[in-house]
């Protein structure tokens, strides 16, 4: 496991050389705020971030419903059983196993590993504008359909989940980059995640912070970048 701090945002990695998975804790004044939940072995070195920082969890939010995401959910939902669990209304529909789209959805199957045994599911459910403490919820489905990205409203600080990624090289969801393919083949729709990438853009970032990968400072031209690679692939 490995920290690393920008602000108010610490950086939990696991596998950081060989398949790096992150989540986030972002520090309020109260506790913390935990961003995703990595893998199901994740649980111990999350907890003991948080020992570390010197305050307790007391939020999780989860950007989407994969495994890489979820996976330690359960584990620190027993150490920790009134700490409340935000996803997306959307999401919430996946987190219970149902991968069914809606009309106006691009139509290509849902990707991606959902656990099929996790046993937590959310007490909120976000949807656009929604305030978590000092983070505002970004909607920004393509990865899934109910991907959510958080801005920290005092830093700039995006958190986008697998709306980018930034192991491998820069990329939108969808578009593979040989060195990290995973993300791109667990990606719902390139379209959507592109029009997704685009609206995060547009809140200008100071920081970008991914699901996998190193976190980048003033990422603007670099997103923007990416998103004109991913433009010319799809047409």
């Amino acid at each position: 496991m490995r920290i690393i701090k920008n602000g108010y945002l610490y950086q939990v990695t696991f596998m950081a050389n060989v398949f790096p998975v992150n989540c986030y804790l972002v520090e309020e004044e109260e506790g913390l705020t935990l961003i995703d939940a990595a893998l199901g072995f994740c649980a111990k070195g999350i907890l003991q971030a948080a020992e570390k920082i010197g305050k307790p969890i007391t939020k999780i939010i989860l950007t989407h419903a994969h495994e890489d995401h979820v996976g330690a959910l359960d584990a620190i939902k027993e150490r920790l059983p009134e700490v409340p669990v935000y996803i997306s209304t959307r999401d919430h529909r996946l987190m219970n196993g149902d991968r069914s789209l809606d009309s106006h959805e691009d139509s290509t199957p849902i990707k991606g590993g959902v656990p099929k045994k996790l046993k937590t599911r959310a007490n909120v459910l976000l949807k656009e504008g929604d305030l978590v403490g000092s983070l505002t919820a970004i909607e920004t489905p393509g990865h899934t359909p109910g991907s959510l990205s958080f801005l920290d409203l005092r830093t700039k600080a995006l958190i986008a989940g697998d709306a980018f990624q930034t192991r491998g090289g820069v990329a939108v969801a969808g578009d593979v980059k040989p060195l990290f393919p995973f993300p791109a083949f667990g990606t719902w729709s390139k379209r959507t995640a592109l029009a997704s990438a685009k609206k995060l853009v547009s809140y200008e970032p100071k920081l970008l912070a991914v699901g996998h990968g190193e976190m980048i400072e003033n990422p603007a031209t670099i997103m923007e970048q990416a998103i004109q690679h991913l433009e010319k692939k799809i047409g």
